[in-house]
């Protein structure tokens, strides 16, 4: 992007003593480095942490009938989709619970880009198991999976086949088996790739590999951007979204994520802002017609807790994850599930997390809760005040799910401690800011202004500062006519015309 007339501002964030492999190329830092960080007892955030875990629900709402905490306005696709997303941009083994954590020394395993690096680990050359054989030019699949009158073709992941113990996946991040439906929102790329080549007659990895990206980069920006942050939001930081110009005639917005000469990833966005997609995860799924729901986590009965081998009739129908636009019913077993709002609650399943995911700290609410206080973060309001918002007053900040029936009765954050007044944790301030907006149960809720800009301007200022994505280096690109929703040129392109594509191979 050095030749661009695109403005980029701000500081380098260094990536000396990084190690050589692809994965291995980016730094943490901060977004707003002159504010202080945040001081809290973490007996403070243990007792937050209790009242963010919803109490455990004996008997899930029947689909017959409407769940007061579903959000009307994303569906449950959206939850998995953005955990891949962060499995392609980030990945920290390094920092703790326990101690307090210098982000600019925090090396980020993974490229902060758009890259799809998850998937395509380090090529062909150094991990050729991820591809078929020979040539290297398509992505290898798993077993069959049946169970999907929709998609006869579904295929896992590979595995390997140890004699005794778990089949553990054989793809680029081992974090997209966590659970069976980012699996098989993995198996669902790789299947894409190999549609790609099929359809493009490529003849070099790289040349279907871009293909692919640009692809994944239009659904980034163009589906799941404006289901999270708002239409608006992303045109305001986009304003050539809205005037119909070019990117050039109308340079971004990139008001608070500013850097010099390579992107990193800000701690508010990866320790804050992006664990929105917590709140919305829903304590049990439907993956498919036939098959009972499953619980996300449950050690007692079968659940979708990854990192083995699944039984092979759990084919995932997509079709009750994203819309198709197939006008399916509000209520019952064949329609769209939607996500949990974006609240201050999580289900009670993510208050005990298995050992394969966590092996201390069981509750993800503390987890996410000490860790930005590890990471130095910032208070909410000093955020806040820093992109001159207007501050949610005390009295307006409670915790728990915004539904109806429990919006007047949730506890005021200022009662779990007085410590919290005026100085809320990040990452809780960002979800009671989307909370701000209910007004009833069917209210959609998306990110606020604070979350919405931060997640919005980080994932814009990374394509820009990727100089092989399609907005750095070909803006006026669009996703190829027959993979569109109506089969033309500038026609609907997101994750369900993805799928549909993938389907195919």
């Amino acid at each position: 992007m050095t030749d661009s007339p695109i403005r980029r501002h701000g500081i380098v964030r260094g990536l000396e003593n990084v190690a050589s492999s692809p994965l291995f190329e980016g730094r943490f830092g901060r977004m707003f480095r002159a504010l202080p960080a945040a001081s809290f007892d973490p007996a403070d955030l243990s007792k937050l942490a209790g009242h963010m875990v919803a109490e455990h629900e004996a008997t899930p709402t029947p689909e017959t009938e409407s769940d007061d905490e579903e959000n009307s306005g994303i569906s449950a696709g959206y939850t998995y989709l953005g955990q891949f997303i962060d499995h392609d941009l980030t990945f920290d083994p390094n920092s703790s619970l326990d101690k307090q954590n210098d982000p600019n020394s925090l090396v980020d395993y993974r490229t902060p880009r758009f890259d799809l690096d998850s998937v395509y680990g380090r090529g062909p050359d150094d991990q050729p198991y991820l591809y078929q054989q020979p040539g290297g030019l398509k992505m290898q699949l798993g077993r069959k999976l049946t169970g999907n009158p929709n998609d006869l073709k579904t295929r896992d992941v590979q595995r390997n086949a140890p004699e005794t113990g778990p089949k553990r996946a054989l793809i680029g991040d081992p974090r997209n088996d966590e659970n069976v439906i980012v699996s098989q929102i993995q198996s669902a790329f790789l299947r894409f790739h190999n549609r790609v080549v099929d359809v493009t007659g490529a003849t070099t990895i790289s040349d279907a590999q871009q293909i692919v990206r640009w692809h994944y980069q239009w659904v980034v920006l163009h589906d799941f951007l404006p289901t999270i942050i708002g239409k608006d939001t992303l045109e305001t930081i986009l304003p050539h979204f809205k005037k119909g110009t070019t990117i050039f005639q109308d340079p971004p917005n990139l008001n608070f994520y500013n850097y010099r000469n390579d992107p990193f990833i800000p701690v508010e966005f990866s320790v804050a802002a992006y664990r929105f997609g917590h709140s919305m995860v829903r304590p049990i799924y439907r993956l498919r017609g036939g098959l009972d729901r499953l619980p996300i986590f449950d050690p007692k009965v079968p659940s979708l807790v990854g990192f083995n081998e699944f039984p092979a009739d759990w084919a995932i129908d997509w079709k009750l994850f994203f819309d198709f636009g197939h006008n399916q019913p509000k209520l019952g077993p064949t329609r769209i599930q939607p996500a949990y709002k974006i609240d201050t609650s999580l289900v009670n399943p993510l208050g005990s997390l298995p050992p394969s995911i966590a092996s201390q700290v069981p509750s993800l609410a503390e987890r996410n809760l000490l860790r930005g206080l590890r990471m130095g973060l910032p208070s909410g309001q000093a955020v806040a005040k820093a992109m001159c918002l207007p501050l949610i007053e005390d009295k307006d900040l409670r915790v728990g799910k915004a539904t109806e029936e429990d919006t007047a009765k949730n506890i005021l954050l200022t009662d779990i401690s007085a410590a919290f007044a005026g100085n809320a944790p990040l990452w809780y301030y960002i979800l009671a800011e989307a909370q701000q907006a209910f007004k009833k149960n069917e209210t959609p809720i998306r990110l606020g202004p604070m979350g919405g800009r931060i997640v919005g301007e980080v994932f814009v200022g990374l394509l820009l500062g990727d100089r092989h994505s399609f907005l750095a280096q070909d803006p006026c690109w669009t996703p190829i006519p027959k993979f569109t929703r109506e089969g033309t040129k500038g026609g609907t392109f997101g994750m369900a015309e993805l799928l549909t594509q993938a389907k195919e191979a």
